[in-house]
């Protein structure tokens, strides 16, 4: 059954649910924007390989499926390639995120938890963060989002145009991140404990929904089996499950950050739900939205103890999450809980736009600064151009720029974009690829000799990584700010001879 809610008022005229919030998520992304274009810090490596990725549009690449790829691509095409550009999918993806919780909430609780369920979102502490960089997470929350709704929509009787936006949802989501692949499992947690969900079994349109989903992420699946799997291998390496398999300290690292994530109020709520319906059992509709979020969470925080998981790891249990514990708080005449967390949720918000703004202006006790690491790489790339219009003055042309490791190579890709000299990526390991430069643009000497080593080590002491070059010569070190308190240094060598072992 759908609960239905009053619409609320002010001075006694009504005011719809979604106009109010329609306000409010715009709001919301003006404010956002607005801390884009004052955001000091320069891209992550992570956001600047996704921006390499763009440049070279395919099915897959090495440690991610396509979409991020993709979505980069179609902004900058229209945008540019400044940070302010790169990062700006994510603001506006966020808020459509919101938009189709709300529409879930809506139609499948309440107009009332549909609102607080999709400014709850809009809001939360990871969202935040999240809402200030580029990454897979982003568009993986909306494609979920998109999944649940048409899951629900079947659930409630819906036809084709729900098993559509199932497949779509799913498909695409699996092009966002494999972690996508935890929705389908949640649908079959459903199934086990509702029988409405588990009547979803047993109609076609819905397996045609999720064949959709199949054809959708195929041609990921073929780029892998051309390129020797190598986006499952760096997932199973992800996992790290060699060694020991038992990491107390991780585990409990990965439960206190989402505290941070979710909102030390509303993962509160939270946990206290998940209790009260193992002890109580909940609404029906409750009880679905609670597969599509504990499962998630009690996977990865399994894995968390076994080995390791970063914080976002759980990211989509919180789609549904908000939902339930909206959906809760109203049922419980929680309302004043529901305030408290959008105020501890803004303040999250305000911090983190103050701290991006002064991103190497600001040292924080026992921390310093803790933006340093996306600071300090376009003057590494500086530095980098520095070297090679001194070794071309001496009369030495550098054929290539050869880096150590997976950072310095998207960071010097973005930053030194525009330059002639290609960078390329040393393969410290002669089996198989460890990232996607050392799968697309390995070193391989010959024609890219001589070469500039940029490393963050000292390639001398490396006795095994100085040993691939008959000549190496150190061309000196530079310590590169990284903020007003951090430096960088990087070593800088000229290197030809490159043995192949």
């Amino acid at each position: 059954m759908r609960r239905q809610s009053t619409t609320p008022s002010v001075l006694g005229a009504p005011i719809a649910h979604g106009a109010i919030l329609a306000g409010v998520l715009a709001a919301l992304l003006a404010i956002r924007l607005l801390a884009l274009r004052t955001n000091a810090t320069e891209l992550f490596f992570d956001e600047a390989q996704y921006w390499t990725w763009s440049l070279e549009p395919a099915f897959g690449y090495y440690s991610k499926p396509p979409l991020i790829g993709w979505i980069i691509g179609l902004t900058t095409g229209v945008c540019g390639d400044s940070p302010f550009c790169i990062r700006l999918p994510s603001a506006v993806i966020h808020t459509a995120t919101a938009g189709v919780i709300y529409l879930t909430g809506r139609r499948h609780l309440s107009a009332a938890a549909g609102f607080w369920a999709a400014l709850m979102f809009a809001t939360l502490p990871g969202v935040s963060v999240s809402a200030g960089i580029i990454s897979t997470d982003v568009p993986l929350l909306f494609c979920w989002a998109v999944a649940l709704l048409g899951f629900l929509e079947l659930r409630a009787g819906g036809g084709r145009g729900a098993a559509l936006l199932l497949g779509i949802g799913i498909g695409f989501g699996l092009n966002a991140k494999y972690a996508m692949a935890f929705l389908p499992l949640s649908m079959l947690v459903a199934a086990s404990v509702d029988g409405p969900s588990r009547r979803l079994f047993g109609r076609t349109d819905v397996w045609a929904g999720l064949f959709l989903a199949g054809v959708l992420i195929l041609p990921n699946l073929v780029w892998n089996l051309t390129n020797g799997f190598a986006t499952f291998a760096h997932t199973a390496d992800n996992a790290k499950w060699g060694g020991s398999l038992l990491h107390i300290g991780k585990g409990l690292e990965f439960v206190g950050a989402q505290f941070g994530v979710f909102g030390p109020i509303l993962l509160v709520v939270l946990i206290l739900t998940a209790w009260r319906a193992w002890r109580e059992g909940l609404p029906d509709v409750e009880k679905v939205l609670a597969c599509f979020t504990l499962p998630v969470l009690l996977l990865i925080t399994a894995q968390g103890f076994v080995s390791r998981a970063h914080a976002n790891w759980a990211a989509t249990a919180y789609v549904a999450g908000s939902l339930l514990v909206a959906s809760e708080l109203l049922r419980h005449a929680g309302r004043r809980w529901l305030a408290a967390s959008l105020v501890v949720n803004l303040t999250v918000l305000a911090a983190v736009i103050a701290g991006t703004s002064a991103a190497g202006r600001v040292r924080l006790p026992f921390v310093g600064d803790p933006l340093h690491r996306m600071l300090g790489w376009a003057g590494i790339a500086d530095a980098t151009r520095q070297k090679l219009a001194e070794a071309r003055a001496a009369g030495t042309p550098i054929a290539s720029v050869v880096t150590t490791d997976r950072s310095l190579t998207a960071e010097l890709l973005y930053y030194m974009r525009g330059e002639p000299t290609p960078v390329l990526a040393l393969r410290n390991d002669p089996g198989r690829p460890h990232d996607h430069y050392e799968l697309t643009r390995a070193f391989t000497g010959q024609a890219h000799e001589p070469a500039l080593l940029v490393s963050h080590v000292d390639v001398v002491a490396q006795k095994k990584l100085a040993g691939k070059f008959k000549r190496l010569q150190p061309l000196g070190t530079r310590d590169v700010a990284a903020g007003s308190f951090h430096t960088r240094r990087i070593h800088f060598y000229l290197l030809s001879g490159y043995v192949h072992r």
